[in-house]
């Protein structure tokens, strides 16, 4: 799905995000670019501390107070988020942007039943204004229907502990999709749940989202979630988009060294012995390696590559990558 930049709906530009510490800034971001278009299902993958759930953090400006933002811009339909007033983010996150978060305890207050923490979303958007009581349950039943929990109405007097969690991630799910919203955000849904129980939240989520025609950002750690949900995929490295494309392109020919070593990294059914990963970690982003932030890890780095950072640049059919090498520059 090829999207048109003039039908984005969220345009990060250039996004830089600090934390404060007793050491310094860390400087995890490092000028992020990303754009989701109406209806387009977009991947965001990458190692474990690269930045992912950060960069969405701020879309929804949910971030820590030792953050800063000293440098970029997150437009929702050609306004800047990060400019918003008070009462104007609000409305973005009760009407526009929801989010999924990767652990369901997060999302769930514990003291609190299903049924009071799901009126309360209701009640606080745009599509529950002027609502009775009856038909704001109404709407939280037909929403717990919509993840295939049984007995809706058990649930909604059960509190998040009396839940397994795949229960509870499900909840999460109807939270997010009670209200009419165009953007979600899924922070690796199903991370903390076993294989079979992820693979159905996989579904689930695909199918809802296509289903109500929203537009997706799945944040997760595993090329194989990503090309089963994805229209179009982002890697990120250590605060910093390296290559993006379509799924199908970015799997037929990925040209990154840091998506190489990615696939290179998933074990195959075919044997072949054993994945050999990449070598070394992401860096210490209290005094991250100057240029590209890859290349201690890179067995194609150059010079170049040690002094000056490699933009972002398209290297044919709306697929592009940021490297050097991949560029022909070098």
């Amino acid at each position: 799905m090829i999207v048109n930049k003039k039908d984005s709906i969220l345009n990060i530009k250039d996004l830089h995000v600090w934390y404060r510490t007793y050491g310094g800034f860390a400087e995890v971001l490092d000028g992020v670019n990303l754009r989701v278009g109406k209806g387009e299902k977009v991947g965001l993958v990458g190692e474990a501390g690269c930045g992912k759930t950060t960069t969405m953090r701020a879309v929804l400006r949910i971030l820590p107070e030792n953050a800063v933002v000293p440098k970029g811009e997150i437009f929702y339909h050609g306004e800047d988020i990060l400019k918003m007033k008070p009462q104007e983010i609000n409305r973005v996150r009760t009407q526009g942007i929801s989010m999924i978060f990767q652990e369901p305890a997060a999302g769930l207050n514990p003291v609190f039943t299903i049924g009071t923490q799901m009126f309360d979303v209701i009640r606080y958007s745009e599509s529950g204004k002027g609502k009775s009581r009856e038909e704001i349950k109404e709407l939280a039943v037909k929403a717990i229907g919509e993840v295939y929990i049984p007995d809706p109405e058990r649930i909604l007097n059960s509190y998040p502990g009396q839940l397994s969690g795949g229960m509870k991630q499900r909840i999460c799910i109807a939270m997010a999709i009670v209200t009419e919203r165009e953007l979600l955000i899924a922070d690796e849904p199903g991370t903390s749940l076993d294989v079979t129980i992820q693979d159905q939240v996989h579904r689930l989520l695909r199918g809802l989202v296509e289903k109500k025609g929203m537009s997706l950002i799945m944040i997760t750690h595993s090329l194989g979630v990503a090309r089963e949900m994805t229209d179009r995929i982002y890697v990120m490295y250590a605060g910093s988009i390296v290559e993006t494309a379509e799924t199908k392109e970015l799997f037929k020919n990925p040209l990154h060294p840091y998506t190489l070593g990615l696939l290179e990294s998933v074990p195959r059914l075919t044997g072949g012995g054993v994945a050999e990963g990449i070598y070394g970690r992401i860096p210490d982003y209290l005094s991250p390696p100057k240029g590209c932030r890859f290349h201690p890890r890179c067995r194609l780095a150059a010079e170049r590559c040690r002094e000056e950072k490699p933009p972002l640049r398209d290297v044919g059919d709306g697929h592009q990558a940021a490297c050097f090498k991949v560029q022909g520059v070098i």
